[in-house]
This record gives C-alpha cells, structure tokens and sequence, in this order.
C-alpha cells in the first residue's frame, strides 16, 4: 500500500507498507522519533498520542492503535513537531517547565501533544482534553496549571498544517473513497476486515498478534461521515466518530452525551465511530443500550441492496449479529422526539471504563401515566437487549413507588447475567434495579449527579 503525508510539516511517501503497522512503530523503528512512547498499547494510557490534522481540522490521536493507510493525505505532529524548527518551545513546554508539570517524563510527551493541540483549537477544557493522559508521578494539578497560563499564548506558526495537507491521491484496493467503492469491494471481498477508527481492531493486532490478511480502511468514505437531519429523524453515518456524535447528543440528549464523554478519552472519541461500535456487537457497548431505548433503525448496505430494521433486532446473540458476509452498517437513523432519555453507566473507573452495566431509559409519562417505555441494557445478556418485561410493568401505569417496583421485580424475568472479572451476575441484577428508581427519583428532581459535590 503506497501511502502519503505530513510528519512534523515535512513530506513523506511510503511505498509497499503493510496495512496494519502501528504508527506508534513506524516512528520508534523507521523514524527514531521516541518521544512518542509505548505505554499500554491499547489506547488508554495516551503516552503516545500524536496531532493529526486534516480537512476536518486538528485532533489528538493514540498512534499506538493508529495503523499508517488511516494517515494517507493527512499530517502528523509528534512531540518532536511541537516545537519549533529552530528549537523554540511552544508555550505548553516552556509552561510545563515553569509549573514543574513533569517528574519521571514517561507520560510527558504525550500530555505535551495533547496540550498543544487543545492551545492550537483554542479549547481551554482541559479535564476533558488531559483526560487521555495519565500520569502516575506529577500529579495531574501542576499540569493542569500549566495547560490553563499557556491558554493565551499566540499559536505558534509552525503549529499550522492545515494549510499544506497533502492533496488526496487516487485511491489503492484497501482505501476507497465513498460508500459505492466501498460496497463494491467488499461485496467481493467478504472475508475481508473493515477499519473504521482502529479503537477496536487496532487491540486485535497489538494484543492479540492477529494477522490480518485483507482490510479496507473507511477514513476516506466522507459520505458515510455526516449528520444529516431526514424526515424520519436524524441520519448518523456509520463513519461518524463519537466526538461527532458527542457534539450532535449534546444539544438533542444531554444524558447520551455525558455518557459518550465518560466511555472513551478524548483520543479515542476522535477515532472511534458509531458504525464501528454497533457492528462489533460487544454486549458491553455503550451506544447499543442508548439507541435501543431511542428506537434507532439502524441501515445496512451489501453491494447496491440495501435494508434497514429496528436497531434492537441486530443483536442475535452472543458473538452474532444479523449482518450477510460483504455486508456492512451504513448509518443509523435516530427519531426526533422530546427528551426523555437517561442514560446510565456503572464501572469500575468513572473515566475510559468498560461499562458493568449500561441502562438506558426512554419514558413518556402523561398526567401521571406511563404512556410509552423502552427500556435498554448493555452487560446483563449476550448482547444489549431491551427489557421488555419491565417496559410492560410500568405502561398504563401511574409512575410512583409502586409501578417502579413492579418494573424492578421484572427485571429477573428480563435478563440472566453472567458473572466475569467486571461484577457478579448479583451485583448486576441489583444495578439494574436500583437504575430503575434512579431514573423514577431523577424526573422527581432528585439531584442524583456523582459530580455534583456539596459540603
């Protein structure tokens, strides 16, 4: 696969690389670039976060699950970019030094490209851009202080790529161009994988060791990356990421939204798509629940056919999705409606967390009357499933004490979980009921948020 691009505001063209190694590789062994580290290797710990900037402006990215085809005609800044050509420290290091943000330097770099990212966008929440770093001996405030007394410094120069992306060049077999090319080739090529954003796919290489003979990288196919309004609701293509989304649920479901920024760091929500997290079928997913509970139909293309169904109807079961070989998602089509939905995520870690259980909740209630109920959960079956007995427990029924109880009660009837390393089949059958008188106290007014501290 021949590629081209940007590193650090200088030119390169590979020819022949293998589709699926890591860039975090590529520039340790090929380019001696170390700054960028190897921490976990799996995209949570951003010791090797990169900027890449596009069309679509500058995001931070984790090189150590970013495969090099997903970089053709786009620009990368490693930390050995972020400072000047002739030396010159961008104002988030000259600001580190001078706040003693650093201690053993691991997780340094990483936080340095992070940084100058959110200073080159102008974005000054730095818990949520820092919230990809971790740091285990500096401690996260000097840090933070550094990143807010740079908050003003001009950009420096060199810090814009945006104006000398490389041009897009004809497309090889493995990076088509729009959802047609795409079809056309994967129809032919069912065996092959797909890679949207590599979040999941890029563990499979680096952990697994797996080889992959034949894929399709879809960084490409911009028609499957809007957010179209339709006269059936709001079209989310599968190419979307879930910083996309994350902007879209935020003023439509505010609920949705704070789940989506707790599922993933900034890094992976800028990779990460929509289509992606649907397809893999993962019963601990934190989109299917919400989507579910939201009457998502959800679209999916083999060739020139095209079909659609309830999003719910996907999941067969564990390891299995209603999806031929050669057929892929396409997009997911979310109804307008007013906002009743919450959404629920319990882990271990509050931040970057494979969810125990994920409930959602979608109730309409008139003068007191439950009048329509979609209930979902990710982590208490094979796959995310609707709780349907529960659902009819509260329809036609007063919302109070009672009917709620009725719906917790139902609950067993719903689901059978599984014990694993993550919570007992117990412990999720008691979250999932006490989600159900959360959500009961929540549209009492309840103040229920685990951010809102008081003394």
């Amino acid at each position: 696969m021949d590629i081209t691009f940007l590193l650090n505001g200088e030119s390169v063209e590979l020819r022949n690389v293998p589709p699926t190694v890591t860039l975090l590789d590529w520039l340790r062994d090929e380019r001696g670039l170390t700054g960028t580290k190897e921490g976990c290797n799996e995209g949570d710990c951003g010791a090797c976060s990169v900027i890449v900037t596009d069309q679509g402006g500058a995001r931070t990215l984790n090189a150590c699950i970013l495969f090099m085809p997903q970089l053709h005609g786009k620009a990368v800044r490693t930390v050995e970019g972020v400072s000047g050509p002739d030396g010159t420290l961008h104002p988030v290091q000259q600001a580190m030094i001078d706040h003693h943000g650093s201690q053993c330097g691991f997780c340094t770099p990483g936080f340095i490209t992070s940084m100058a990212c959110a200073h080159l966008n102008g974005d000054h929440g730095y818990d949520d851009a820092l919230a990809g770093n971790l740091c285990r001996c500096t401690g996260y405030a000097p840090i933070i202080r550094a990143a807010h007394s740079a908050a003003n410094q001009p950009v420096p120069d060199w810090m814009d790529d945006a104006a000398s992306v490389p041009a897009t060049v004809d497309a090889v077999q493995c990076l088509p161009r729009s959802s047609d090319e795409l079809a056309a080739w994967y129809s032919a090529n069912p065996d092959a994988t797909l890679i949207g954003g590599a979040t999941d796919v890029g563990l499979w290489v680096t952990k697994h060791l797996r080889d992959l003979e034949k894929v399709a990288f879809l960084h490409r196919c911009t028609d499957l990356q809007t957010i179209t309004d339709t006269p059936d609701g709001t079209r989310i293509g599968a190419g979307c990421t879930m910083t996309q989304v994350h902007e879209w649920a935020t003023a439509r479901h505010p609920s949705y939204a704070e789940m989506i920024r707790r599922y993933g760091s900034r890094q992976v929500r800028n990779a990460a798509t929509i289509g992606g997290n649907i397809a893999n079928g993962s019963p601990i997913g934190d989109n299917p629940p919400a989507l579910i509970a939201l009457g998502a139909t959800l679209h999916l293309r083999h060739g020139d056919t095209r079909r659609e169904m309830p999003i719910e109807d996907f999941f067969v079961e564990y390891g299995k999705q209603d999806r031929a070989p050669g057929e892929f998602v396409e997009a997911v089509t979310i109804p307008d409606q007013p906002d009743r939905l919450k959404v629920y995520k319990l882990s271990k870690r509050f931040d970057q967390d494979i969810s125990a259980v994920c409930g959602a909740f979608n109730l309409s209630v008139e003068n007191g009357i439950v009048t329509a109920a979609r209930i979902a959960f990710g982590g208490m079956a094979g796959t995310p499933k609707r709780a349907k007995t529960a659902e009819a427990a509260l329809i036609g029924n007063p919302w109070n004490a009672e009917s709620v109880a009725a719906a917790q009660a139902a609950i067993e009837t719903d689901y059978t979980p599984l014990s694993d390393m993550r919570a007992s089949a117990r412990y999720r059958l008691g979250a999932a009921r006490a989600m159900v008188l959360r959500a009961w106290h929540e549209d009492s007014g309840a103040p229920l948020s685990v951010l809102e501290v008081t003394p």
